[in-house]
């Protein structure tokens, strides 16, 4: 799965050159997301003292235009103060780029792992359980889900490394008893609960890669009866045994749902507490003045992307399970085509 893409030579450009590009315009955009968490200070400030400018309105709605899509700061050479306009519209532009660029990286990938299997499976006399789904179906969607996932792990890190000073930072605005005698409480917070959901979660979710990987072999037995009933409908596609077959689907998907839901009840019940818990944290500052909103708009952003970095796995588990089990049948298919192999 990783030989054959990272460690053939035909493929070293793409693999090494085009993991180059993504990890340059995945910096791009964290280096854009921490401009952004600092226009939002001042603009939320402005919000918060647009009183000050009721004897002079067009004074404060010019700076307020000016904060949202004023180009001066490219004009002017890149100096003053930047606009909304002028972060986001690059933002846009490079993560349209990445997320094209991302998936030929994955349809890339998918191609030398599936022409990687498919000689050493056409020399196999033997008969594999379920080959065709395994170079067909599983090397997509394992080169879809690494696509996918390890974008996100890299961005995670990138966004780790630029949001973590920044909240470490702000930690000194924390103005309720014991997290504001520990220095960067706000971090340590994060990285707590983080841990502490995705500790929860795997227990919660414990049963879920087998009930996925169970999901497959039933779906596949199906699948294949189907497939010999289209050349032969008197030996295989007969009612009674698709009946049968079908029960066991029935019965791994309700198992599968009902996990899923409990699951998934506990991850919305974690989200929406960490919503509110940089402003359970903050919000008493605002009130003794030790904050502005603009600092606590920029707390809860920074603490959100610090929290999201931590919490990668946690929010993307469905995700893992399922390529955990993918990764599980391929792995066998590979032990199959070494074990049968001609000598």
């Amino acid at each position: 799965m990783l030989k054959s893409f990272f460690y053939d030579k035909n493929w070293r450009l793409w693999s090494w050159g085009g993991l180059l590009v993504l990890i340059i315009s995945l910096w791009i955009q964290v280096s854009l997301t921490v401009a952004i968490n600092t226009w939002y200070g001042g603009f939320y400030d402005l919000l918060q003292n647009s009183a000050d400018y009721k004897e002079n309105p067009l004074e404060g709605i010019s700076i307020f235009y000016s904060k949202l899509i004023s180009v001066q700061y490219t004009l002017n050479g890149f100096e003053g103060d930047i606009s909304f306009a002028e972060i986001v519209f690059p933002y846009i532009f490079i993560a349209i780029f990445t997320g094209w660029f991302t998936r030929i990286y994955g349809l890339k990938w998918r191609e030398a792992i599936t022409f990687n299997y498919i000689p050493r499976w056409q020399t196999v006399e033997e008969e594999i359980e379920g080959a065709s789904q395994r170079i067909q179906d599983d090397c997509y969607k394992f080169a879809k889900i690494v696509e996918t996932l390890g974008l996100q792990v890299i961005r995670a890190i990138m966004t780790l490394i630029a949001f973590i000073p920044i909240l470490w930072g702000l930690s000194d605005k924390v103005d309720i008893p014991v997290l504001r005698d520990i220095e960067g409480s706000l971090v340590w917070f994060s990285l707590v609960v983080s841990l502490g959901g995705l500790i929860i979660s795997w227990f919660v979710g414990i049963k879920l890669p087998g009930l996925e990987y169970n999901n497959q072999r039933v779906e596949a037995a199906f699948r294949k009866d189907l497939v010999l009933g289209e050349d032969n409908k008197k030996d295989y596609a007969q009612t009674s045994v698709l009946k049968d077959l079908f029960t066991g689907i029935k019965y791994n998907y309700n198992r599968l749902f009902l996990h899923y839901g409990y699951f998934d009840g506990w991850m919305t019940t974690y989200d929406q507490f960490m919503i509110i818990a940089p402003y359970l944290i903050m919000g008493p500052g605002l009130f003794t003045g030790l904050i502005t909103l603009g600092v606590l708009v920029q707390v809860s952003n920074a603490f959100a992307r610090v929290h999201g970095g931590f919490a990668l796995f946690l929010h993307n588990w469905t995700t893992i399970t399922e390529l955990r089990s993918i990764y599980k049948r391929l792995s066998e298919f590979e032990y199959n085509l070494e074990r049968f192999a001609r000598a």
